[in-house]
């Protein structure tokens, strides 16, 4: 998809209005984890450096279009001051006379968009005062790009528009996943429950030669072939659907890999007693909590023939040992051949990035994406509204 960057646009002099995630965890009045402020900080630095006067939009939690005094973004004020190197003020209601006293490098962050009840309706009204005090439009929040929001989507109509630096970073990095990606691609999906990821699972058979189910429900896609998994945690009532994607996989040409073998316990806790049985055979009253290690070898011979990886969820119960090893033992192969350089991987999802973490190989996958629902709905193939109005731009 083509859309703008900082380097296609003039931002000398310009008040550049600039949509960033800014959601941050904070406690006390002091923002506990920095990373989503980190990732804003290489676009900062470039709007200024090319004389840009800068204002930060963003929301902070859910006030439903209400002022919520323990929702100001005023609080998150000293964390951006310190990421960036340079003061940054604020105002929480009378933007064109703060905008009005800028000078170039300077930056400004808007109190919360979400306590406007035009930010979340997409409001035209809203979108046209922001963009009274603007010259151009940028947008550094892919994690808000699957909301039709005002300062997301009706203002990016308004100005000249162009991606930031994480966004652009994140666009390309998909594009190379699932837009034009290097086949074979393989694509590792895993979770609870085949209920949340159906959109995903039909879209990603079309799109890729391997997939690679796990967690919880790769249990419903053994229990629609048939096989008893005791105990274990499975949606009995999608047994068809299970079946509907395997018979669209097989049409399109994508292999679809299940468990061959599987750890089991009684029960559900951390290092209880466990037994490795092939995946026909598990014991009643045991239940699956992991692929065993037959199963990780053949996800990395399969690894070792592709060229391109995106992975959302893990293999396991990966919060709990022993029920990690074959997440770990997967994503630790997958960074080996990155670092080798022979495959392009792609990450994303809450529960991904933690699992990936907790591997120790984050940092060595080729992009990990902290957006949650953007990753999410761009993987299932919708068009996100964010990224829609960049392109139209």
């Amino acid at each position: 998809m083509p859309f703008k960057t900082l380097d296609d646009m003039d931002l000398a002099g310009k008040v550049v209005l600039t949509r960033v995630d800014i959601n941050v965890p904070v406690e006390d009045g002091r923002v506990t984890d920095t990373t989503r402020i980190d990732r804003i900080v290489p676009t900062v630095a470039d709007l200024r450096a090319k004389g840009a006067k800068v204002v930060l939009l963003a929301h902070f939690g859910r006030p439903k279009g209400k002022v919520v005094p323990e929702m100001s973004l005023r609080q998150v004020v000293p964390a951006l001051s310190r990421a960036f190197g340079t003061e940054v003020s604020f105002v929480d209601g009378n933007y064109g006379d703060a905008v009005a006293g800028l000078t170039v490098g300077d930056v400004l962050l808007f109190e919360n968009l979400r306590f406007n009840p035009g930010e979340e309706t997409d409001d035209a009204g809203f979108a046209k005062r922001l963009a009274s005090v603007g010259d151009v439009y940028c947008n550094d929040a892919f994690s808000a790009a699957h909301r039709a929001h005002a300062s997301t989507h009706a203002l990016a109509k308004l100005l000249p528009a162009c991606a930031g630096r994480s966004m652009e970073a994140e666009l390309t990095a998909l594009d190379a996943a699932l837009g034009t990606p290097k086949p074979p691609v393989a694509a590792v999906v895993g979770g609870a429950k085949v209920s949340t990821k159906l959109d995903l699972l039909g879209n990603l058979v079309t799109k890729v030669q391997h997939l690679i189910i796990g967690g919880g429900m790769a249990n419903t896609f053994l229990a629609a072939q048939g096989i008893d998994v005791a105990k274990s945690l499975c949606e009995h009532d999608l047994l068809d659907t299970a079946r509907e994607i395997a018979a669209k996989a097989e049409a399109a040409g994508c292999t679809i890999l299940l468990p061959r073998d599987v750890v089991v316990a009684g029960e559900f806790r951390t290092d209880p007693p466990t037994q490795v049985v092939k995946a026909e055979d598990v014991p009643a009253g045991q239940m699956i909590l992991d692929a065993g290690p037959d199963s990780v070898a053949h996800i990395e011979t399969v690894l070792d023939g592709c060229a391109t990886l995106v992975w959302n969820g893990p293999l396991g119960a990966f919060e709990m040992t022993p029920f990690d090893a074959a997440t770990v033992a997967a994503a630790r192969h997958a960074a080996k051949l990155t670092k080798a350089g022979k495959l392009i991987s792609v990450a994303g999802g809450g529960d991904t990035v933690a699992a990936l973490n907790h591997a120790g190989v984050a940092g060595d996958f080729t992009y990990i994406s902290t957006a949650g629902g953007a990753f999410l709905e761009w993987m299932e193939g919708k068009e996100l509204p964010g990224v829609a109005a960049l392109s139209a731009s």
